[in-house]
């Protein structure tokens, strides 16, 4: 198998990882590439555009489970998308400390939750449809099903510390920071962070937040780009303009063009 790549400093590759610091916003991205990165890889043996695999075999035994079907078909290779996903994530956390066991625990669960939302498709066979056998493989689901969970996640991540052990006192693990039972550690699906988001809605050039001051929203909308949200509770400014274009042209032989000049009055709203 060859990989045509190319090369990146690590310096800029990561600089907007590490701009975050270790906080929620950090933890998300680091858990959607990881998926992103299984995804792809699995995706690719399904393809066969990866000469070192293709469907998965284990799912080709022909065998009949208890739910009265066998498994058939091309089964997506999750395992080795899973398997070489966590070579190429894991390599970059060599130092042992507590922000490389923070972003080893989301790309792990990164890639959880690209197996737990792998689909299983059947097809029945029978006289007439009349299904007395099904044939199932696995596939994969679309990424934004998988981007969903995640989202879903990112809103419940959990606030950790790091478990000092060893003779050297080093972080060995990561644990709950608020947990009624003692040295408790975060699920695997969980995502996780060191340290509390900033307020992003004021400009920070040293944690690289640009603020909402002068954004566009919408005034109507309850969702991310509604002015009450985006504007913090700022309030909004509301900008009165004209837009005018051409409109209704017709083509004239020969050889012109005319259009009528047509105009609207909109109106436009920025966050104070």
């Amino acid at each position: 198998m060859r990989w045509n790549c190319t090369v990146i400093s690590k310096d800029k590759s990561m600089f907007a990882y590490e701009l975050l610091g270790p906080t929620k916003e950090a933890a998300y991205l680091y858990t959607i590439t990881s998926a992103g990165v299984t995804y792809g890889i699995t995706q690719a043996c399904s393809f066969g555009n990866l000469s070192n695999c293709g469907c998965d075999q284990a799912k080709r035994d022909g065998k009949v489970n208890p739910g009265g079907w066998k498994w058939g078909g091309c089964s997506a290779d999750i395992r080795y998308g899973l398997k070489l996903a966590r070579k190429f994530m894991d390599a970059r956390e060599i130092v042992r400390n507590a922000r490389s066991l923070m972003n080893l625990h989301n790309i792990r669960a990164g890639r959880k939750a690209v197996k737990d939302n792998m689909i299983t498709d059947c097809k029945c066979h029978g006289v007439s449809g009349s299904c007395t056998m099904k044939t199932c493989w696995t596939t994969l689901p679309s990424f934004r099903k998988i981007g969903d969970s995640l989202k879903k996640r990112y809103k419940r991540a959990k606030f950790v510390v790091p478990y000092l052990g060893g003779r050297s006192q080093r972080p060995i693990s990561l644990i709950l920071r608020r947990s009624k039972r003692a040295h408790r550690k975060p699920r695997r699906s969980h995502l996780v962070y060191l340290k509390r988001s900033p307020n992003y809605c004021d400009f920070d050039e040293r944690t690289g937040s640009l603020g909402t001051v002068g954004r566009a929203c919408n005034r109507t909308s309850k969702g991310g780009d509604g002015c009450g949200l985006m504007c913090c509770g700022r309030g909004y400014n509301t900008h009165q303009y004209t837009r005018v274009w051409q409109c209704s042209c017709k083509f004239h032989w020969c050889c012109y063009v005319e259009c009528l000049r047509c105009s609207e009055r909109t109106e436009q709203y920025t966050c104070k």
